[in-house]
């Protein structure tokens, strides 16, 4: 069976998973004619991505209290931040997402695009790039794991970016320096450079609460980003000092 169908079968297992709370390997493999092993393939693959929990001879939804705690990863204002930003992408664009909540954000809006080609460095964002049903071209970095960043970073994962050109890097930032650009706390900032110069374009995605905050690592200056996606709560003096910078400002409605 082609990739595609299994994305469907994987999809409708987990649309039956809702509706009935559990299911079991026999009743999958006899609804979808397919092999027993097959389906234990599909539940494993699921479970993997935070989909299910897998049970003897079968499979669970995910208890509420997780898929809460899941959701609340990425609040109302990201999410609205995102679908702003993906209105940039077109199709057949070559991006890179790198890890944060608000990029993880742009994930579900590619499904409206085609022929992308995906480069990530973050594992929980691969996972869910390769469950998307237009099946986008996904590369991985590979690198060092960060655990403060989860993502992977390191020389590696430099010389794998350096082995190609995007289109679009989508970044987010701990803070906005006003005169400098995007700050982090994480000192690892090697790679978010190389993502920023193997890039045509640039754009960072911030909540307006992160602008004007000063933290000690530049991670990006002005004069590599391009565009800069944030709510409509930023002021105005700040909003007119970013595009001073030559930087373009996109406000999307914020969402509390």
């Amino acid at each position: 069976m082609n990739k595609r169908n299994t994305q469907q079968r994987r999809h409708s297992i987990i649309s039956i998973l809702n509706e009935q709370g559990e299911v079991s390997v026999d009743e999958l493999s006899l609804r979808f004619e397919t092999s027993e092993v097959t389906i234990r393939k599909d539940l494993a693959e699921l479970e993997k991505t935070g989909l299910l929990l897998r049970r003897y001879g079968g499979a669970v939804a995910i208890p509420d209290e997780v898929t809460q705690q899941f959701s609340a990863k990425i609040a109302p204002n990201k999410l609205s931040i995102a679908k702003a930003a993906a209105q940039l992408i077109k199709d057949h664009n070559r991006i890179i997402i790198d890890s944060g909540t608000t990029t993880s954000g742009l994930i579900a809006e590619l499904n409206h695009k085609r022929g992308l080609v995906v480069m990530t460095n973050a594992l929980h964002l691969a996972n869910a790039i390769h469950e998307l049903e237009n099946e986008p071209t996904l590369l991985m970095t590979g690198g060092t794991w960060d655990p403060h960043s989860e993502s992977f970073q390191g020389q590696v994962a430099e010389q794998v970016l350096r082995s190609y050109n995007f289109d679009q890097l989508f970044i987010g930032a701990d803070g906005i320096d006003l005169e400098r650009g995007t700050t982090t706390f994480n000192e690892l900032t090697g790679l978010s450079k190389v993502m920023a110069e193997v890039s045509r374009e640039v754009i960072v995605m911030v909540d307006s609460d992160k602008i004007g905050k000063r933290i000690p690592n530049l991670e990006l200056p002005w004069s590599q980003i391009s565009v800069l996606v944030t709510d409509a709560r930023i002021e105005e003096s700040a909003l007119n000092q970013i595009t001073e910078q030559g930087v373009k400002v996109i406000l999307a409605p914020y969402s509390p």
